[in-house]
């Protein structure tokens, strides 16, 4: 199987998936109630109601809403917000920047400081060290993220006053969109939030680091590197690291996808203006159009994700074809 045909297939198969999950979402949100009720305001009259419905749509069936919002879809549009009165997917794009940059962050946060911890785990496991780490990835998987949030808040921010505890501080506009990596301000206010969503993402690269290591370092191509004196540093980058790696990207592009997907505790304790916040306010609402656009863009960086992954499976390891990838 060629490049271009496999290519083709993965775009099929990441069309189908977003298409499927649209009709989910649509019908879903369908089912557990009607914005009317919570747009209208107690002295609204049935009047107001019925206008409210038409207004907004919701006098069609269900099938004539969904096939209106997939036409609309094709060309760039998913609706107007019934709360904000704009266009659904302007108001992701908007937040979308913020918790992107908090999401890779956090896991450029979990990849410098996991791998080197799960890489030494994994070279010297009987290191009294080496246990105390692996013992503490424990704790990563046990800690409440709200929890630990408000314990950063309370110690940075409160009674240290190093670090602010809320905002995204100052930003600059750059391709369209706001970033507070690029400024010193901005940077600040990231740290805290950044920490404490890598807090999971830490314990989890040095545990599959540490197994990916233990693993490689009993293959038959480690000891023969071992015999033909190749030196320890050598071995240990160009054998041990790279193959451990491999496992790891899987989950890592995974990981990126639900970090930015599920980021709605960490953006709600430090007030961080990401998409998290926004689809939170708008389950509350019932705000159709917001939730079905956010979880479309959502699924489409999932699939991207996956695609990325499957393409550096090839880098890392060279055996890995094409018609395995299926």
């Amino acid at each position: 199987m060629t490049m271009g045909i496999w290519l083709l297939r993965r775009i099929l198969q990441a069309l189908l998936v977003i298409l499927a999950m649209s009709a989910i979402v649509f019908v879903g949100m369908h089912m557990i109630g009607s914005p009317v009720d919570v747009l209208l305001t107690q002295d609204s009259t049935q009047a107001d109601r019925e206008q409210l419905i038409r207004d907004l749509g919701l006098d069609r069936p269900i099938w004539m809403q969904y096939f209106s919002f997939l036409g609309n879809a094709l060309h760039g549009e998913m609706g107007r917000s019934f709360v904000y009165n704009t266009p659904a997917i302007s108001l992701i794009l908007q937040r979308l920047p913020a918790t992107l940059e908090l999401a890779l962050a956090a896991l450029g946060i979990a990849i410098v400081i996991g791998v080197p911890l799960g890489l030494f785990a994994g070279l010297k496991p009987r290191n009294p060290l080496a246990k105390a780490i692996t013992t503490g990835s424990i704790l990563g998987f046990s800690l409440p993220t709200f929890w630990v949030g408000l314990l950063l808040i309370m110690t940075f921010s409160v009674q240290l006053g190093l670090l602010p505890a809320s905002g995204r501080g100052q930003t600059v506009h750059i391709l369209g969109a706001d970033w507070s990596f690029l400024t010193l301000d901005g940077l600040r206010h990231m740290v805290l939030p950044a920490v404490n969503l890598a807090l999971f993402k830490v314990s989890m690269v040095i545990r599959l680091t540490r197994a990916g290591v233990r693993e490689v370092l009993a293959q038959d191509y480690v000891k023969f590197a071992r015999a033909k004196g190749l030196s320890p540093l050598r071995i240990v980058i160009m054998h041990i690291l790279r193959n451990s790696m491999i496992p790891l990207v899987t989950v890592l592009g995974l990981e990126l996808g639900s970090t930015i997907a599920f980021a709605v505790v960490t953006e709600s304790i430090f007030a961080w203006p990401g998409t998290g916040k926004l689809i939170l306010d708008s389950l509350n609402a019932l705000d159709r159009p917001v939730v079905v656009a956010y979880l479309l863009v959502v699924v489409t960086l999932f699939v991207t994700i996956n695609l990325v992954v499957d393409i550096l499976y090839r880098v890392l390891d060279p055996r890995v074809r094409i018609g395995g990838m299926q």
